[in-house]
């Protein structure tokens, strides 16, 4: 039995006053934290921030009972710029099939109030159409376009008869105005398959510089692994010759299966300030952290100080979703201020953000201990630290 048309428009009042609740809920930081970040109470773009009309077909000719037609799973995994003084998310939405797609939403501070954009983004396919595309990451290049890269995952044609087995590589689009996108080749490089490449926001000796994860499939690295560098003449035909690991893999740490760069790198006095993912894994499976680490200015492939363990990890209840105990950031954005928000999901589910400054970052980079590998060291640094405060209290 279909709804009366008051009770269509009832129906499709309560759900418009519930997002427009949601839209304009005011966030508000965390009164604790550890000095380096803030997070912020509310998580700031959730599946229920899609626009109604994205999801339900509002005639009641057509959709007498007014259910949800297109629904989405997840909102995650988000670039991030400052775009006509508005702070922008690209972020990547997940529907209940699995696929996932662009779509811009923006806020006025940063922190609360995103709204998408009137529609997703449509973005054109190469000749070998896309499965699925994710995690974009935006460069605003020196070059002058707007460069995202991406994710394309297709079915590996290697194994047509395993339904799971899927191929990894970089897609690569660019824009003005982040409504009209150019697809681009995706990238060409002599590694398996390759996740999370990055373009660096400059020129480096003429050429463009790009952070590269090798792996060997899918999911796993194998022997691959690890953050990578290369250059490329052009990003019409972007393709890297030699990859170099400039952030290895390391038994026993926060990166000992996997790491790959996360949004493209900040420019400092003191270097440029990066942000990157680990992955270790447990009995309850992999976890994923995010972490810093500082490179030379004018050798951007060179790591000069990198704080031990992880920056930020999920807590609470960050730790449950459709992958469970994850954080994951492709996406932050610096001010005019010099403050830093960092905008991560957790576990593949919803966007959060936390906010810090350039300085703080930096006073983290430069003066955290590096990790040293074994326990005892760590002990070691621990009763230093003990021994310079006991000094303070003598004083």
């Amino acid at each position: 039995m279909s709804l009366s048309a008051t009770e269509f428009q009832s129906r499709l009042n309560r759900l418009t006053q519930a997002q427009s609740e949601l839209l304009t809920q005011v966030n508000q930081p965390e009164t604790i934290s550890n000095g380096v970040y803030t997070r912020w109470q509310n998580p700031i773009v959730t599946r229920d921030h899609v626009p109604l009309n994205w999801r339900y077909d509002l005639n009641p000719a057509t959709n007498p009972n007014l259910l949800e037609r297109i629904a989405t799973n997840a909102t995650l995994n988000s670039g991030a710029m400052i775009f006509n003084g508005k702070y922008v998310l690209v972020v990547r939405v997940e529907g209940v099939d699995r696929k996932s797609y662009f779509a811009v939403c923006e806020s006025d501070n940063g922190v609360d109030n995103f709204t998408f954009w009137d529609k997703p983004i449509t973005m054109p396919e190469t000749d070998r159409p896309d499965t699925n595309v994710y995690d974009m990451r935006l460069t605003q290049h020196q070059d002058g376009y707007i460069y995202g890269l991406f994710c394309t995952e297709r079915k590996d044609l290697a194994y047509p008869n395993d339904t799971s087995a899927a191929e990894a590589q970089c897609g690569i689009a660019r824009t003005k105005d982040l409504i009209n996108w150019e697809r681009l080749p995706d990238l060409i490089t002599y590694s398996g398959q390759q996740r999370n490449v990055v373009l660096h926001p400059e020129f480096v000796d003429g050429k463009y510089a790009l952070y590269t994860r090798p792996q060997d499939g899918f999911i796993s690295v194998g022997g691959g692994g690890g953050i990578g560098w290369g250059l490329s003449d052009s990003m019409l035909n972007a393709e890297i010759k030699e990859e170099t690991i400039i952030d290895h893999k390391v038994y026993h740490t926060i990166n000992e299966v996997k790491n790959g760069q996360g949004p493209a790198p900040i420019k400092t006095e003191q270097g440029w300030l990066h942000l990157a993912h680990g992955v270790r894994n447990t009995a309850a499976g992999l976890r994923y952290v995010l972490y810093t680490f500082l490179t030379d200015l004018s050798k951007p492939w060179q790591i000069t100080h990198k704080p031990a363990g992880h920056l930020i990890a999920p807590e609470g209840s960050e730790r449950v979703g459709d992958v469970s105990n994850v954080t994951f950031c492709n996406g932050w954005i610096t001010n005019s201020q010099g403050q830093v928000f960092i905008y991560y999901a957790s576990s593949d589910t919803r966007m959060h953000v936390a906010t810090s400054t350039v300085d703080t970052l930096l006073d983290y980079c430069l003066n955290t201990p590096v990790d040293g590998l074994r326990s005892a060291k760590s002990v070691q640094s621990i009763n230093e630290l003990i021994a310079r405060n006991a000094q303070l209290s003598q004083a």
